[in-house]
């Protein structure tokens, strides 16, 4: 029997954070757990931080993986690249690193697949048939490709390059902010962007998270796309959620 309560870490450049979640429902059991990255964040410093954290968790925990993600491709438990953390990382066996210093297994995942995932299971995309794209619009863009409920990985949508730009250098709600962008100026970006995805794959579903999803109604209205686009629902819980759902269901 798969356990109902899963620990899902989530590892990013500032911080690494941790919950139990319930998968019966997709949400947190009690609060979150938050420790800062490591300066030197080394697949070592950061697996001692990562054990930090399962062990406050220990009392509650099962027998069985942790869900991890990490802001990388991920293949095969290697991380291929390292975005806001050490370049140690990259071509490491980070998967086999972390479950060394746990003691435990792990199913280690990228960061925005992780989030997209635990939006097709719990969140806007429930329920969803087809072609599903979820973005996080952050520092960059982040992306997952979701078909009839399958997460086919580590795509990066984020580095398409629309009309001679890698495109989160354009519209990522990082870029909005250093260029003290208004909605009506950010969106033309993201029409471009979005139309652009929706030319090269014909999704069924478009989803859009990170922070600036809070305030969706300000320029989700204002794009012109044949494809429904909408809101992402966990916010901030989704990676967290998505890792432990992937750590039980493999």
């Amino acid at each position: 029997m798969k356990p109902q309560h899963v620990l899902g870490i989530d590892i990013g450049g500032t911080g690494i954070k941790g919950a139990l979640v319930d998968l019966a429902v997709g949400d947190f059991v009690g609060e979150r757990f938050r420790i800062e990255t490591p300066a030197t964040s080394t697949p070592d410093n950061v697996a001692d931080v990562v054990a930090q954290i399962v062990d406050h968790f220990a009392g509650d925990l099962a027998d069985g993986p942790v869900g991890i993600t990490f802001p990388a491709v991920v293949q095969h438990g290697t991380t291929l690249s390292a975005a806001n953390v050490d370049p140690s990382w990259i071509d490491a066996p980070a998967e086999r690193i972390l479950s060394d210093h746990l003691g435990r297994p792990v199913a280690l995942v990228n960061d925005a697949d992780a989030a997209g995932l635990a939006e097709a299971k719990y969140g806007a995309a429930k329920n969803a048939d087809g072609l599903v794209i979820i973005t996080t619009l952050g520092t960059g863009i982040g992306s997952a490709i979701v078909y009839n409920g399958v997460l086919i990985p580590n795509s990066e949508l984020g580095h398409l390059e629309i009309d001679g730009h890698d495109a989160e250098k354009r519209a990522a709600a990082s870029i909005k902010a250093k260029e003290g962008l208004s909605y009506d100026e950010y969106v033309p970006r993201l029409q471009r962007y979005y139309e652009t995805v929706e030319f090269l794959f014909n999704p069924d579903l478009l989803v859009v998270g990170g922070g600036v999803s809070k305030k969706a109604h300000k320029f989700l209205p204002k794009l012109k796309l044949r494809t429904p686009i909408v809101a992402a629902e966990l916010q901030n819980r989704a990676g967290i959620v998505g890792a432990a759902w992937i750590a039980a269901n493999g």
